[in-house]
């Protein structure tokens, strides 16, 4: 009876220091974390429940190690948690961490591709992010990139993002190509963005792009050559025609190059840029307007007209406020 009560004993109090253990756990795993300020952790593919506590203890983001991974174990969460960058704010609690790893709330990072970029200018920017990975093989073909802001979680590769910009430019190309107007005068979506490329470098307005398209549209009608400035300079620097400004000079307008649209009929060979959205839909839903010539007005945008006459007065008004800026900019040169 001594023996018996003796190994009863123990085992109640084995049993009660084990209910004291999973209770202990349980309110420290609840209770808040150690942190005092907002911290943020990587996951590794393929790292275990021990590594990712282990890391977490030594950063300070949880008070105990192993309380993590028993709870990790009991919940059956060990092999759910997510590779990738967290933010763990100050003060989380094990519960709130181990949520937030399984349910994978990466941080989101981003990076903005402005309209109009080359797609050489594209891969440079790509390449200069210091969150993307990986090299990036190839220059994609002008034109096949969707200008916009894309968001990623650290390990995402700059080929992956490419891959990314060009599915949004297809799938944007689709959508406008099945939901153009009847009437126009292009014949396949490549055409749609080689115009939508041009409309892109011609103004950086939204309230003008339907109607610049219009214009050329209208020109495509009357077998009228294009005459746009930008095309020009693509087809004497490539690539490299938007680094910086240039001029063109009267000689450039009678150099040999495929893309310049006063000396060729129709449309260019391709793409001068990668065009955003609303260039592109421009393009399938123009303006329904008689215009046929458009200049800059001084206000940053552009006079328009349907008739040779009233398009070389807009000509001559811009004339007046560029010579009237240069006499300004010589007496503040004074």
């Amino acid at each position: 009876m001594i023996v018996l009560n003796f190994f009863l004993t123990l085992g109640l109090v084995v049993v009660l220091a084990a209910v004291a253990v999973v209770y202990w756990s349980r309110m420290e795993f609840m209770a808040p974390g150690p942190s005092t300020s907002d911290a943020n952790i990587v996951v590794a593919q393929g790292s275990t429940v021990e590594n990712v506590a282990a890391q977490l203890e030594d950063r300070g983001l949880i008070s105990n190690r192993w309380v993590f991974v028993g709870a990790a174990q009991v919940l059956d969460t060990s092999t759910k948690i997510k590779a990738g960058e967290y933010l763990i704010p100050a003060g989380s609690s094990m519960e709130q961490v181990m949520a937030r790893l399984v349910e994978g709330r990466s941080i989101q990072h981003s990076v903005t591709v402005p309209e109009g970029l080359t797609s050489a200018q594209i891969v440079d920017r790509l390449n200069q992010d210091p969150i993307l990975i990986g090299d990036i093989d190839i220059i994609p073909a002008e034109g096949s990139l969707l200008p916009e802001t894309y968001k990623f979680t650290r390990g995402t590769t700059r080929m992956e993002m490419l891959e990314r910009m060009q599915r949004a430019h297809q799938k944007v190309l689709d959508d406008a190509w099945e939901h153009r107007v009847d009437d126009l005068p292009i014949d396949s979506k490549e055409d749609v963005v080689t115009l939508a490329s041009i409309v892109e470098k011609e103004t950086g307005r939204a309230d003008e792009r339907n109607r610049v398209a219009a214009v050329f549209l209208n020109r495509l009608r009357r077998d009228m050559k294009l005459q746009s400035d930008p095309t020009i300079l693509y087809g004497l620097y490539g690539g490299e025609a938007w680094e910086k400004p240039r001029t063109i000079y009267r000689s450039d307008l009678q150099r040999p190059n495929a893309y310049n649209t006063y000396q060729i009929d129709g449309l260019p060979p391709g793409p001068i840029a990668n065009p955003g959205r609303a260039s592109i839909e421009a393009v399938t839903n123009p303006s329904r307007t008689d215009d046929l010539y458009f200049v800059a007005d001084g206000s940053g945008g552009h006079a328009f007209s349907e008739t040779y006459a009233e398009h070389q007065r807009n000509v001559q008004k811009w004339r007046e406020i560029e010579a009237n800026r240069g006499n300004a900019d010589t007496s503040d040169d004074q």
